[in-house]
């Protein structure tokens, strides 16, 4: 029930509202609490000192070592920087092992600025779009202010990536470069969402004066000039074509154990060998240094507030006109993890999404279950179920990584799972996260896997129709937390 606001303004002692505070129950607040010498100590700590400082649990701590029993190898840690874009360098991240392994790469980077240009166009013409599906709505409307709260965001799932690259290929960094602008997303997006809105307010004034939707599409057209005009300012052109070559290292030296560590010569002048010159599109670099296609992956939720073994999709969650929505079948935390470790021993690293505002440590590079122990701390019980925090608007998927490596325990049950962040190798471990499986049970919603380590009982639930939640629910909105 909405509580709404009573027609007249009685004074606060007048006030006959019921559940109001009233001035009797203010003063047996003040009465009945006094403090004793626990609560003044934990007042003169609070006051004096971080709060995680003092709440983290240290006990924790003990045996935290950092091997892995299966890890994919990699190398290089990327950082979005003050951007959203952590589901963009998520799915880079996975390709990009595979690309290093492949073809035998000193190492390796794709162009994150690249994919973040066309997401951007294609994002303002999906906003149009829906201005012009949306134009005899009330502003008022719980869609159209979805769509205009979300009309300019960096933002993005799984499948927003798959759509961009199968469109677009994909380019080294070499061939379009981090700028300022990319990095740092606060001013063009505002800049943006500022054209996007005036112009919106143009097409619906022309919708009101009788145009047609293709007038007011041909008119959205030419708006798109205006926004790829000030995205190249900022980000530069997208390249149609360009050159490519790399180091590589020699085939008696390189390594075909991915867990391991490189050995240390593999750095060395001598080692080192410069491939010819080769002449690319986007579409045949993605074609000839990737390959698999990512529609081949599907994407797995794990949401106890929802059915399991059910196919959902999340309403609105796409960036481009013709792309099916965010979709899923909702599975257990333990379905969820069988099939991530199939993958990482098959060395096939993992998009995941993952809620990073509960219990992770940006300094230790920790995700583990009560690592910030509050309760003992204040003295209060904050128990909520993953379920409870998905009803109360408290916990949802909001940050994408790499998941790169697991350690089984002699019975092959998980203990920790390595992550590869895209916050920068001055954050947590190196870039690095150990992320403890109690951790896992309870922060973690979204894995990206190849259907070959999906069970047949899971793969066919993508058949029934899916259950369409609204751009509303919590976690509809697409990853994008930035450090």
């Amino acid at each position: 029930m909405q509580l709404h606001c009573p027609e007249t303004s009685p004074t606060s002692l007048g006030n006959t509202e019921p559940g109001n505070l009233t001035p009797e129950f203010l003063s047996s607040l003040r009465e009945t609490y006094q403090m004793n010498g626990p609560d003044r100590a934990c007042h003169n700590a609070v006051t004096a000192s971080p709060t995680n400082t003092l709440a983290l649990n240290r006990g924790l701590l003990r045996g935290d070592d950092s091997h892995f029993s299966h890890r994919v190898y990699t190398k290089g840690i990327l950082d979005q920087k003050h951007s959203g874009r952590c589901w963009i360098f998520a799915g880079l991240n996975v390709m990009r092992p595979q690309v290093i392994r492949d073809h035998n790469m000193e190492s390796f980077e794709f162009s994150a600025t690249y994919l973040q240009f066309w997401d951007k166009l294609e994002k303002a013409n999906l906003y149009f779009e829906s201005v012009i599906e949306l134009r005899d709505a009330q502003f008022m409307d719980r869609d159209w202010e979805i769509v205009h709260k979300a009309a300019m965001e960096d933002g993005g799932w799984w499948n927003y990536l798959a759509a961009l690259v199968a469109k677009y290929g994909v380019v080294p960094l070499s061939a379009m470069p981090e700028t300022h602008a990319s990095s740092n997303t606060a001013t063009l997006n505002e800049i943006l969402g500022r054209l996007l809105r005036s112009r919106a307010a143009n097409l619906i004034a022309q919708h009101n004066n009788g145009a047609t939707p293709d007038d007011l599409r041909t008119s959205k057209n030419n708006i798109l000039t205006e926004v790829y005009r000030i995205l190249v300012i900022h980000l530069g052109e997208p390249p149609v074509s360009f050159d490519w070559r790399f180091t590589t290292r020699t085939s008696e030296n390189s390594t075909s154990e991915p867990a391991s560590e490189p050995a240390t010569d593999l750095h060395s002048a001598a080692n080192k060998l410069l491939t010819p010159t080769e002449h690319h599109t986007p579409r045949s670099f993605y074609q000839k240094y990737v390959a698999r296609p990512l529609s081949e992956y599907v994407c797995l939720y794990s949401d106890p507030s929802n059915q399991p073994n059910r196919h959902y999709r999340f309403d609105r969650a796409r960036n481009m006109i013709g792309e099916p929505c965010m979709n899923f079948v909702n599975i257990t935390s333990e379905d969820m993890k069988r099939i991530a470790i199939s993958s990482i021993t098959a060395n096939e690293s993992l998009w995941f999404a993952v809620n990073m505002n509960f219990d992770q440590s940006l300094e230790l590079g920790l995700m583990k279950h009560r690592l910030f122990d509050y309760e003992s701390l204040f003295g209060i019980d904050l128990t909520l179920t993953k379920a409870d925090r998905t009803r109360f608007h408290s916990g949802a998927s909001g940050h994408a990584m790499s998941l790169i490596g697991v350690d089984l325990d002699p019975d092959a049950k998980p203990l920790k799972w390595l992550v590869e962040n895209s916050w920068g190798d001055d954050k947590g471990n190196k870039g690095l996260w150990t992320l403890h499986d109690d951790w896992f049970d309870e922060h973690v919603y979204t894995i990206i896997s190849h259907r070959s380590h999906v069970p047949e009982e899971i793969l066919k639930h993508f058949d029934q129709e899916p259950i369409t939640l609204p751009a509303w629910y919590p976690g509809a909105r697409a990853c994008q937390l930035n450090p």
